[in-house]
């Protein structure tokens, strides 16, 4: 069963393939998509997030769930030496780790469920578990993982690599869909260095996280995702050269 819907102003999309899966179920986590938007928005006015940037919620009342995302993304800023950083002037923008976040937190709750087999997406970043044949007949191979196209950011038509993933997150960070929205606080300007970057990792928040750390680090950020055990990127340059870890490759296999 496969449901999509538009969340945070991005396509959505959620799939399951175990027997009997619940229209019902694929709507809760939709929902929960829509109250971290309400909450997070930087375009909604009347988000928490907005109230903030106004200065209408000072920070002894900020909600549970806020605390716990300021709270994240300041361990990413030292986890990345200040490449991830939602201070912009005087705006906050935690986007970075939002989308993320809400996709792990709806694979979660398909989990609770009881699912076993489905993936969640947000504009491209996803979380996947188990197989996608789970509830086809025996004739098909068990164990069929995920196919994951990566888009060529210089020809969105074009699919440049398909990966195969099970139990694993996926998160690209690049400026080519929504122009130039990833800010490299080290230089105090936007990133622009590199094309994309995608990176796997061992669930989507932690892959979306560091994505839009190593785009804001330019060419030097596939070496700092290398760095990560558990992960693997792929990025392209402005010159239309693809760079990758050297772990990369086992995910082009099924």
């Amino acid at each position: 069963m496969k449901k999509q819907q538009l969340v945070m102003g991005m396509p959505s999309s959620i799939e399951i393939a175990d027997r009997y899966a619940r229209t019902e179920d694929i709507n809760d986590v939709f929902n929960f998509f829509r109250h971290i938007d309400r909450k997070f928005s930087t375009y909604k006015s009347g988000s928490e997030m907005e109230k903030i940037n106004r200065g209408e919620i000072k920070e002894k009342d900020f909600s549970p769930e806020m605390k716990l995302i300021m709270s994240l993304c300041q361990k990413t800023k030292q986890e990345t030496k200040g490449y991830f950083d939602i201070h912009i002037g005087s705006k906050i923008d935690p986007s970075g780790i939002v989308k993320g976040y809400a996709i792990k937190k709806g694979a979660d709750m398909l989990q609770d469920k009881g699912y076993r087999n489905f993936f969640v997406e947000i504009g491209g970043d996803i979380q996947i578990h188990g197989y996608s044949n789970a509830c086809t007949e025996s004739l098909l191979k068990v164990g069929t993982k995920w196919k994951v196209g990566l888009q060529n950011p210089f020809n969105k038509k074009e699919i440049i690599k398909v990966l195969y993933l099970t139990d694993k997150g996926i998160a690209t960070s690049g400026n080519y869909i929504r122009g130039k929205h990833i800010y490299n606080p080290i230089r105090a300007k936007a990133a622009d260095e590199i094309v994309s970057i995608s990176v796997v990792g061992p669930d989507v928040y932690e892959a979306d996280r560091f994505a839009t750390a190593a785009f804001a680090m330019g060419e030097k950020g596939i070496e700092f995702i290398a760095t990560l055990p558990g992960f693997e990127a792929y990025m392209v340059t402005k010159d239309k050269r693809a760079v990758f870890t050297r772990g990369f490759e086992k995910y082009l296999v099924n």
